[in-house]
């Protein structure tokens, strides 16, 4: 169970939440496959949950979008940092850890752990305070937000039979990405892989498609990004993500000229300094930073806010946990044009982990918590079955 305030703390009075310890735990058993050209096998780590423990009590989690190895090592090497820190101050806390750290590296493990650190703290501000962390962020701008499901793409046969299964469980947003598209240099068969999806989310559905362009020795370019786009348009597409490789900033500005569709990117990137050439370059119509590795909430709000003075629309990447979901949420009711989050499909990680499974309204939608910090709460037996050590996340 996730602890909250002792009846003795008030929030009149409090002032500060000593930082005890951090743990960290891996997830593994049901990982789903991602359509990599190494693909995740089940075994595979590839998120861990995170705990920050204070002296009074209270606990917070976050989740991080890492091998839990690196995870539970980057914990190490921040502890002389955290410990004994003042829990109620997550700007300033991880702002600490990425400040005197620079000498490791910007990027990469250790931000990705600061990540999960960021989201914790941010849960406990909200327990302290009694408060949903959306409004801690400066207010309530929604209460409910439609959720796309993310699908891994599958052959033209198959890919209409999964859309279809998860619009009968009552999506009405889709994303499919990775897998064959633009792999089988056929585009012929990724206009039937869109053509089948489109057919069976039906016409009013929103419909997104992310090719994964940061995949391991992507092989498409420009010019075929720019044909694909074209295409995209005929099935009403949402928006063209990862269309290239993470590094062709050139490219993504050409193209987000030219397309005729969206271009969305930026889950990659790192803290909110990496962001600011891709935003005054004009590379996006939609800026995605992933919460569990941008640097937390409190970088993430930072470059949504960004992105808006750029004109440019925050979405956030969402490829990870329940608890990853729980902070998207708590993003979106924090910024008035969020009008999707990512809600990976039939994720053991997503579906499994919360002692009260998200559920979709009869309009496809979900309800953003409204209870003090992310809103969630993690039930111990259902996270023990992909986790060994779990219980030392409650305590």
């Amino acid at each position: 169970m996730i602890s909250h305030p002792p009846s003795e703390i008030s929030p009149m009075t409090l002032s500060a939440l000593r930082i005890r310890s951090i743990v960290a735990v891996p997830l593994l058993g049901e990982s789903p496959k991602g359509g990599w050209s190494v693909e995740i096998v089940p075994e595979d780590s590839i998120h861990a949950l995170i705990a920050v423990h204070t002296e009074e009590g209270i606990t917070g989690y976050g989740s991080v979008f890492t091998d839990g190895r690196l995870v539970e090592a980057g914990l190490k090497v921040l502890e002389p940092l955290y410990r004994g820190e003042n829990a109620l101050e997550p700007e300033r806390v991880a702002e600490k850890l990425h400040q005197n750290t620079f000498w490791m590296g910007r990027g990469g493990t250790l931000t990705h752990v600061i990540s999960g650190i960021d989201i914790a703290l941010w849960d406990i501000l909200g327990k302290a305070l009694g408060q949903p962390v959306g409004r801690l962020l400066g207010g309530m701008y929604q209460r409910r937000v439609q959720p796309y499901c993310s699908l891994l793409m599958e052959e033209p046969d198959q890919m209409g039979a999964v859309v279809a299964s998860y619009r009968d469980k009552g999506f009405r947003a889709f994303k499919i990405g990775w897998g064959p598209f633009g792999r089988r240099d056929s585009f012929r068969n990724d206009e039937a892989i869109v053509r089948a999806a489109r057919e069976a989310a039906g016409e009013e559905a929103k419909l997104f498609v992310d090719p994964g362009g940061s995949d391991a020795y992507w092989p498409n370019g420009l010019k075929w990004a720019l044909r694909t786009a074209d295409m995209l348009k005929d099935y009403d597409v949402g928006w063209f993500e990862e269309a290239l490789r993470p590094d062709a900033l050139e490219d993504f500005c050409t193209l987000r000229r030219a397309s005729p569709v969206p271009i969305a990117g930026g889950e990659v990137l790192t803290r909110r300094q990496s962001f600011l050439p891709w935003l005054s370059r004009g590379a996006f119509d939609i800026v995605q930073p992933d919460v569990t590795k941008v640097g937390g909430i409190s970088e993430q709000r930072r470059i949504a806010w960004m992105a808006q003075d750029f004109g440019v629309k925050y979405i956030g990447h969402g490829w990870n946990t329940a608890l990853g979901v729980a902070a998207d949420l708590q993003m979106a009711a924090a910024f008035p044009h969020v009008d999707v989050v990512e809600f990976i499909g039939g994720s053991a990680y997503v579906d499994g982990l919360l002692s009260e499974p998200f559920l979709l309204d009869e309009e496809g939608y979900l309800t953003i918590p409204d209870r003090p910090g992310l809103g969630v709460e993690l039930d111990r037996e259902k996270v023990a079955r992909y986790s060994h050590g779990a219980d030392r996340l409650f305590l």
